[in-house]
């Protein structure tokens, strides 16, 4: 079942690091920080932390921040198309900030240095296209979550990601757990 993919996000302490680093955008205006902030406050009033999160979005166009915020907030409400419509986003300014071709699967492992962890930009693309993975599984769409989850052990030889998780559950579908 893709139910049974469970529900975890992409790294938070990834994202954390991404929220700061200068190499994606660097730093947030105040006022859109601000707006982050009070979208976080009233995560509970969903109508008022979504319109924190698109005026952050408004004065802050494709900050990475902003994109995290945008896609924790769908991610964690449930609402996991408008998650994935995030997560489409992030990756084109991944492929952006990386220099890559804008088509996920003709990304070679040798475009970046996927294998050095260290190496944030290549980082943000991978963990983006993990998320990008398993919110295809979760929404059904397991040929396309199947192809990235391929695509990234393809760039992510060593598996410092996890990709091969998300195999093993698509491998593990329609069989009985024993």
């Amino acid at each position: 079942m893709v139910g049974s993919v469970g529900q975890a996000a992409p790294q938070s302490v990834f994202e954390d690091a991404l929220l700061s680093n200068a190499l994606l955008g660097g730093g947030l205006p105040d006022d859109a920080e601000d707006h982050l902030w009070q979208a976080a406050l009233s995560y509970h009033l969903d109508d008022v932390a979504e319109r924190h999160l698109r005026q952050a979005e408004a004065l802050a166009p494709g900050h990475a921040a902003v994109l995290i915020g945008l896609y924790r907030f769908y991610f964690y409400k449930g609402r996991l198309s408008e998650a994935l419509g995030i997560a489409k986003l992030c990756l084109e300014k991944a492929s952006r900030e990386n220099n890559l071709v804008p088509d996920w699967r003709e990304v070679a492992a040798a475009d970046a240095p996927f294998g050095d962890y260290e190496e944030i930009l290549p980082r943000f693309f991978l963990f983006t296209l993990k998320g990008y993975a398993y919110l295809q599984m979760r929404l059904g769409n397991l040929e396309e979550g199947r192809a990235a989850v391929l695509k990234l052990i393809e760039l992510d030889s060593t598996d410092k990601i996890g990709a091969k998780v998300l195999l093993g559950v698509l491998d593990r579908m329609g069989h009985d757990d024993d």
